[in-house]
Order: C-alpha cells, then structure tokens, then sequence
C-alpha cells in the first residue's frame, strides 16, 4: 500500500556486519549516502532531494512531519536503509553479491511477517543451496525475542462434502485432495475418507477461511467444467431498462457513421480538471486511495478526455475522426451508502480540419428522435447558449431535457485541444441518458 504498512529492504550482506539495530533518530542525527547518490545528505537533506523525484516522493508523506525518522545500523554504524524512503548505498546490490539481507519493517506487524515470508520463500529458489534461508532473531525493546521469518505451515479440515455441495459436483475425496495439491494446498484424505487435512504454505497468507479452500478446488477443477443446473427459484430475467437502452442508442449510433470507444473508467486528475480548464475539487470525483499510476487516480466524471486520448492515439487514421461512447461516470453522493453514485451517459466527438459543430448537433437531433423527445421547452428538449470551461467562448450550449439540464455540447477551447496533444478543432457533445429511461 504504498509502502504505508511494510516497506521491503534488499542488502548485500558482505559489505555489512551483525547485529543490527532498527532505531528511530531525529533527521539531523542521521546520515548516510542514499542510493545510487554520489555524496552523503542528512535525513532532512534526503527528503528535500526527493522532493521531485517522480517515484520516492509519494513515499515522503509518511515519515517528513515526524520528529524522529526510522534507520537501521549495522555494528559498525553503516546505515543499510531510512525506511520507507530509501536504502543505503553502501549495501546495494550487485551482479557480485552471493549473500542477500532482507528486512521488512513495518506498521502492521501481521503485514509485516507475510510480506518477508513471501519474499524470502521466493528469493530461496534461487539460493546456491534451493528452498535453504539463514533465520534472525530479533529482540525487541521489551526483552521478548522472536525468529524470522516463520515461515510456518498451518493445517485446516475441511469435508468433501462441502466441498462438492459448495461447488456443484461430485468428485471423490481422493480426487479432491489432487485438485487441492495442484493449488499448491498439499492435502490427504483422513477419517475414513470423511476429512480432508489441507497444509496452508506460507506463500499462501490467502487462505484464511475454508471458503477459500473450495474455491481453489473449484479453480484446480475449472470453472467452465461445472455442470450448468437449474436454480431451484423461478425467476424471470430480463434486461435492465437503461441497458437495453442503451444497446439501442449504440446500434443506431454506429449507423449514424460514428465509431463506439471503450475507454478505462479510472483516469487522471489532469484529464478530468487540468485539461479541461477546471479545478478538481469542483468535479466531485472519486479518488483512487491507492492508485498504481498516476493515468488511474480518480474515476472518470465525464467521458470526453477518454474518447480526445482514443483520437489523440489514433491521429495518423483518415479525418473525419466521429467517436461516441455509453458508459457509466462516477461522481461523489453522500446520500448512498457508499458515497458515490454512477450515471449513465453518452459522449460523442467530431474531430476534423473544421469543428463540424452542425454535424454534431445534428446528432443531438437524431438522438432525440430516437428517444421520442420532440424540440420543445414544453415537454421535450432545448439547447440555451452557455459558457464551459472546456469549450470555446460563445460555442457552447446547455442541453435542456425532462425539466432539467442533462449535458452540454458545442467546440472545444484550443486550450483543451493542445492539452490532449491534438492538431485540429473538435466538436463535443455529452449528456446524461438516465433521465429517458
């Protein structure tokens, strides 16, 4: 989690010496040549010089407003890491090094264990002697002392029986402890074939609960092996109303002569405020607390970035460029129970030598037409002039539908366009699809 539970440290053990020490100092007692650094900094020192580093600073959050920051020490005082910042440059790792130090520190100790029970189980097929580790042992501060990693085995029961209910088949306990083994849970048939005993690796902190042992055996057996059945309830199933409304608008789209994008809900904050001339706490979009890139921060709150990038990539294709698309958007509610809510909408954008905005309206037009609403400020549908932040000044409109504003159309600002690295005008449309349902 971004390093805020563990943080994982990889040493070259000859250039170092036992025991070490794991201690927390204040930052201008600590001081050390980060890696692949050519000088030593203090630890205030370090955090300025990662300030801009695009891969350690979202790391410096975690420890920057702390009074003391943690470091561990070999005997002879050489700094192997500040973590969860960054290793020493003393212990770093070569094509030379032949003995590996791994320590794991952590907030959460059970975290903690796992992560080194994995690392060093996977790190040891590699060992000139295979599936052999040199154990620790640490001594905390109360005296209490403890061998790491573990690296222990664990024993579950369950009956083949639950198993072939829970899953839907019939296999026998014997075949049943195979499938498990080949998940490697190493398994034998006990109590006259009534028990199953399931040994738990530790490379499989997964398995918690005996559910997750039926599902690894309904893996090892195959999903698509599993003999389809009748459910025991009568229902009648049918489309969801905005879905079948919504094949219906994607059929008579494409015969429109405009090509359907599926574009990623999650983006970035620039692609749904910065590039779009807005702020992103006017968009109400929901954050990715954990995001893996920065192209997948947020949930998308309008489809229109997606479908500029799916022109931007495809830039060398014959002009005109007519892409729509029908896809839920995410924006913040705290009236649900999960504080979020998604609509329904639909985008489309014309991309030419000239903004094409008639092309575009008129396919607001035949859109309406599709859903039976007449132009109306009555009971049907009307555009009023408006301003947006991302369409040009006095080229943009206000969809107006059931008695309320459902979308906006119009052509992009310039602005908008050189962001998402596009050559020529553009002409956008996007409304929400919920409300004719």
């Amino acid at each position: 989690r971004r390093r805020a539970l563990v943080a994982i440290g990889t040493h070259d053990l000859d250039t170092i010496s036992g025991p070490f020490t794991f201690t927390a100092k204040a930052p201008s007692e600590i001081k050390f040549k980060p890696l692949n650094q050519s000088q030593e900094y203090t630890a205030s020192q370090i955090m300025d010089l990662y300030r801009t580093d695009s891969h350690l600073r979202h790391y410096l959050p975690l420890i920057e407003d702390k009074p003391l920051y943690p470091v561990i020490y070999d005997s002879k005082g050489v700094v192997l890491s500040m973590p969860p910042i960054i290793n020493g440059d003393h212990t770093k790792i070569s094509v030379n090094t032949r003995n590996v130090f791994i320590e794991c520190t952590g907030t959460d100790i059970t975290k903690a264990k796992i992560v080194l029970d994995i690392i060093v189980t996977m790190f040891s097929e590699y060992c000139e002697k295979p599936f052999s580790v040199e154990a620790a042992e640490v001594i905390y501060p109360n005296g209490k002392t403890h061998i790491y990693p573990e690296l222990a085995y664990r024993k579950e029961k369950v009956k083949p029986e639950l198993i072939n209910k829970k899953i839907g088949i019939s296999e026998s306990p014997s075949s049943l402890a195979k499938l498990l083994t080949r998940m490697c849970l190493k398994s034998h048939v006990t109590g006259n074939g009534n028990s199953l005993e399931v040994e738990i690796p530790p490379t499989r902190a997964d398995v918690i609960h005996a559910c997750d042992i039926i599902e690894d055996a309904a893996i090892a057996y195959g999903y698509n092996n599993i003999q389809m059945t009748v459910p025991k309830t009568y229902t009648i199933a049918n489309q969801l109303p905005l879905n079948k409304l919504t094949e219906l608008l994607r059929l008579d789209l494409a015969a429109a002569g405009f090509t359907e994008a599926l574009t990623f809900a999650l983006c970035s904050q620039e692609d749904i405020a910065d590039k779009l001339g807005m702020d992103i706490s006017a968009t109400k979009a929901v954050r990715i607390a954990n995001p893996k890139t920065a192209e997948f921060q947020v949930a998308r709150t309008t489809l229109l970035p997606g479908l500029l990038k799916t022109i931007a990539a495809n830039r060398k294709m014959p002009l005109p460029l007519k892409l729509f698309e029908i896809a839920d958007i995410v924006v913040k509610d705290p009236d649900t129970d999960v504080g979020a809510r998604n609509y329904r909408h639909f985008c489309a954008v014309y991309y030419n030598k000239s903004p094409g905005f008639e092309i575009i309206h008129g396919l607001l037009d035949r859109v309406m037409q599709l859903l039976e609403v007449p132009p109306s400020e009555e009971n049907g549908y009307t555009i009023k002039a408006t301003e947006g932040s991302a369409f040009f000044p006095g080229r943009c409109a206000e969809i107006f539908a059931k008695g309320q504003s459902i979308g906006k159309l119009g052509v992009l600002h310039p602005d908008v366009i050189t962001k998402f690295e596009l050559t020529m005008p553009c002409s956008a449309l996007e409304i929400n699809i919920e409300p004719f349902v």
